[in-house]
């Protein structure tokens, strides 16, 4: 059974895509959703083989919204658009295939074909991702897209991944190691932190056994003795 997800902003575009998925009967759709951080979500909780992701979305797009997912969870990729001139960029993404809106049964069932032969082979996919310049959050009004320039530090903690900032603090649904993977500037600094090098002005020793790295706005970002040589070959010192 191929277990699918369906990612578009427009209702319509979802129920269309389910439709034609119904037809074949080795497919089960195990989710449908409206933006990138439902469909973080429900990657992580579903584990699909298969996601159908449009490319032009709103706020987060399809090819950004691939960066975002971890190595581990990738499930084979279908960018799904209304516009030619996306094709070409979809397969220098290394997508498995790609679907052209309106879609037409005949060709979704040619895209489900490669799909059995790519799971067939039991390779996991890999993908040309573009680095995250702007990192979405959750918010009271929605998703909040914070430039990565502008993020001092991340925290990881038991209330979740949250980015830290002049203007306060924010939470994510990416995980550490996919920022520190995506965004180029993000450096593991502990096994909590990451610290944008950027917005290190000192790096401090309170004692010989303590590295504490202070930032522009005045935060304390500890630093781990298993990430200190990296961190100071980073920072040339």
């Amino acid at each position: 059974m191929i277990r699918a997800v369906v990612v578009d902003n427009e209702q319509n575009a979802r129920d269309e895509l389910e439709a034609l998925l119904a037809d074949h009967a080795d497919v089960a759709v195990v989710g449908a959703c409206g933006n990138a951080i439902q469909a973080l979500r429900t990657v992580r909780a579903a584990r699909p083989d298969l996601l159908l992701v449009d490319i032009h979305m709103p706020k987060v797009d399809g090819f950004q919204l691939v960066a975002m997912i971890e190595p581990e969870l990738m499930p084979c990729v279908v960018f799904v658009t209304a516009h030619d001139e996306y094709a070409l960029k979809a397969f220098e993404e290394n997508a498995v295939d790609y679907l052209l809106k309106p879609v037409a049964p005949e060709r979704l069932a040619r895209m489900l074909d490669k799909v059995r032969r790519y799971l067939g082979e039991g390779t996991r996919p890999a993908y040309q991702s573009p680095a995250i310049d702007r990192i979405p959050c959750v918010c009271s009004q929605g998703i909040r897209l914070v430039q990565a320039c502008d993020v001092e530090c991340v925290q990881s903690g038991d209330t979740g991944v949250h980015l830290v900032t002049a203007q306060g603090q924010f939470l994510t649904e990416l995980t550490l190691a996919t920022l520190e993977a995506r965004v180029p500037r993000l450096t593991r600094c502990h096994k909590q932190f990451l610290v944008n090098l950027d917005h290190v002005d000192l790096v401090g020793r309170p004692d010989p056994a303590t590295v504490v790295l202070s930032t522009r706005s005045g935060r304390q970002v500890p630093v781990s003795r298993r990430y200190l040589a990296g961190l100071k070959e980073r920072l040339g010192i």
